[in-house]
């Protein structure tokens, strides 16, 4: 199973500060440990949603909208992948995740859809197809 694990973003995250010298240490050292246990497949932080922007659909209509986003609550300052065998065990790790912010923080963890949830079609196919070639 394949979880992405999403950091929420905070006021401090949103005005760009950065993470301090000990916490970017702690951080790798459970970075590390999630990659020598085979679990980490990927993660990063995201910058500012300031240097960001959405695309709000409406029928064939397109509207772009420019960072920065109010709810900061809402926002995602950081994120992970993982592949592990239960939920739990997504939770496991992530309760052993140094505090990644200097203040209260929250971490959300969503399972991944897989394609084999979709049933077999031509359009499950293609994706699949397409996931092959995004390997290489």
């Amino acid at each position: 199973m394949r979880f992405m694990v999403m950091v929420k973003a905070t006021k401090d995250s949103e005005a760009g500060k950065m993470p301090s010298e000990e916490l970017l240490s702690a951080m790798a050292k459970f970075n590390e440990e999630m990659v020598k246990a085979g679990v980490m497949l990927d993660g990063n932080g995201l910058q500012a949603s300031s240097k960001g922007a959405r695309v709000r659909f409406s029928g064939d209509k397109r509207t772009v909208i420019d960072g920065p986003f109010s709810e900061t609550k809402e926002l995602v300052a950081g994120y992970w992948i993982l592949q592990v065998k239960s939920k739990q065990e997504a939770i496991e790790w992530i309760k052993r995740c140094p505090n990644p912010h200097e203040s209260e923080s929250e971490i959300e963890i969503r399972q991944l859809f897989e394609l084999e949830d979709f049933g077999d079609s031509d359009a499950v196919e293609h994706h699949r197809r397409l996931g092959e070639q995004m390997k290489k």
